[in-house]
């Protein structure tokens, strides 16, 4: 994808075209200082996308954008210091035909820009939406995987009734354990901080927030936040993505079982939870038939018996459990 970066701070350019390069699938095709350059350039060499800041001298990105939009159409993403700082002209830029906006990423000390993940996650939505392939696959490290066929993960999935559950069932997993947990949580993003909190005062492992791009950590318990989906990529990294559309669960249990039954090269440990509807039992099987250990949580000790008894019924579950006992039964598997 051919990106083109609009920016008169030469800190902030610089700092966008590191991330971009960084990504195999993106490519820099021309920097620009101002929008007067910015719509020059995109006459003799139009881009895929626009990374278009705001507040420039000689022509700002507003007026850049409705001059781009009208004669040389393409995406334009805003990038801007503060989105909310300027909100008055990223709604103007966006009513001049801009698809979105997002703040400016900070390199952290070690250059690796892990504030990358939102403009990285801007840039899947927008590929998407103009039907352009792509799979970004860094966003902190270039490292190689560092798991093999060997390796475990423990997945957990819930809903209704799920904090206390996955409080008593983590808590059994001591601060020994080294292996990654990934818990999927139905839960709207702006609660998820305060449930990693939450779980990090219940529990001995560590509780952390995913970024786009993240690996599995062992030993710490990570958390998707999210109003779209998290996926495990071939490269063994967390996404997040707005498809499927249609699977109106956010974060779905099933889209993430799936990808990591696909993708995951080592051993599954995987355990559905209380929860109202059929999320993750279609996932759970695909774990199953993968050669994974299934987990379901009997009707006795749920608070709502609806994904665990859809998970029983295809048959998906190696064993069906009490709350109490999946923590024990996960650390024996770990152990066995």
């Amino acid at each position: 994808m051919k990106i083109g970066i609009v920016n008169d701070s030469m800190m902030a350019a610089e700092i966008l075209r590191r991330i971009v390069e960084a990504e195999p699938s993106l490519e820099v095709m021309w920097m620009a200082e101002d929008g007067f350059q910015a719509v020059q350039n995109c006459r003799e060499a139009r881009p895929d996308l626009i990374l278009m800041d705001l507040l420039m001298p000689v022509m700002d990105g507003v007026e850049a954008t409705r001059r781009i939009t009208r004669d040389t159409p393409c995406a334009i993403l805003i990038v801007t210091s503060s989105v909310n700082d300027n909100a008055s002209l990223v709604f103007e830029a966006m009513g001049a035909g801009a698809m979105d906006a997002v703040a400016t990423p900070v390199l952290g000390d070690s250059g690796n820009g892990r504030e990358a993940a939102g403009l990285l996650h801007k840039i899947r939505i927008i590929a998407r939406l103009i039907n352009y392939p792509l799979e970004l696959i860094s966003t902190e490290s270039r490292k190689e995987l560092n798991y093999d066929d060997t390796d475990s993960l423990v997945v957990v999935g819930a809903s209704t009734g799920g904090p206390p559950a996955l409080a008593a069932i983590l808590a059994d997993l001591p601060s020994s354990c080294n292996v990654p947990v990934v818990v999927i949580q139905h839960m709207d993003r702006k609660f998820t901080p305060g449930l990693a909190t939450w779980l990090n005062q219940q529990i001995e492992l560590p509780v952390q927030l995913i970024n786009e791009g993240d690996m599995p950590q062992k030993g710490i318990v990570m958390l998707p936040n999210t109003n779209v989906h998290l996926l495990m990529t071939k490269q063994g990294r967390f996404s997040y993505s707005i498809e499927p559309e249609a699977n109106f669960y956010h974060p779905s249990v099933d889209v993430f079982f799936e990808t990591l039954a696909a993708n995951w090269r080592g051993k599954i440990i995987a355990a559905l939870l209380t929860g109202m509807g059929r999320d993750g039992a279609r996932g759970l099987l695909t774990i199953k038939n993968k050669g994974g250990y299934t987990i379901a949580q009997d009707r006795e000790s749920s608070v709502v018996y609806g994904m665990p008894k859809a998970a029983a019924e295809i048959n998906a579950a190696c064993e069906i459990l009490p709350m109490k006992e999946i923590g024990s039964r996960i650390r024996q598997l770990l152990r066995g």
